[in-house]
């Protein structure tokens, strides 16, 4: 599913520019995947699983979530750079497909201007107009303040949680919380 173009302005008064990945966009994806992957633990993804990603892989992943009626991948780039990216995928199955489920992330230097809540309005915006929708959802890493933050702002709630989920490379062992936002009934 295609997302058009939305431009909005950042707290510090640059424009930003949210819209469906472009095949542009493979590069500076490529860089912002290790990039933010190196500033935060909270990511499922560590830096050295970065290598595994292709201009080649991007550009099918562009286009299967583009070509999707499940699913939408969202960029958000700033002075042409790939800033974060938001996705939303709905289920399938007769008995889930009354749930979405979101994820984002963005690079840090593009914290606390605004992009996170943006994304969230607009994936909230595509679930509450797709019919039978009841609920998105989305997990939640132990620690991960500023996410829990947003995601609270925006409605959503912890549901649950899977212990240990996550070992950093410390050994450190982090919870999982399943956080659910219950939809609007039209």
């Amino acid at each position: 599913m295609t997302i058009d173009d939305i431009w909005f302005d950042l707290k510090d008064g640059r424009r930003a520019l949210l819209r469906s990945p472009r095949e542009e966009d493979i590069e500076s994806t490529l860089e912002y995947l290790a990039a933010s992957a190196r500033e935060t633990e909270y990511l499922l993804r560590s830096p050295e699983e970065c290598g595994k990603y292709t201009a080649e892989g991007e550009k099918i992943l562009f286009e299967q979530k583009n070509a999707s009626p499940y699913e939408a991948m969202m960029m958000c780039i700033v002075d042409g750079k790939v800033a974060g990216n938001c996705e939303i995928r709905f289920f399938k199955g007769m008995k889930i497909r009354h749930r979405a489920n979101v994820g984002i992330a963005l690079l840090r230097e593009f914290w606390n201007q605004g992009i996170g809540t943006r994304m969230f309005q607009e994936m909230i915006r595509l679930a509450e107009s797709r019919e039978g929708v009841l609920q998105m959802e989305l997990d939640y890493i132990e620690g991960n303040s500023r996410a829990r933050h947003l995601y609270e702002k925006m409605g959503f709630r912890i549901a649950g949680v899977h212990p240990n989920a996550i070992r950093l490379r410390d050994g450190t062992l982090l919870n999982e919380y399943l956080m659910i936002r219950e939809m609007k009934q039209v």
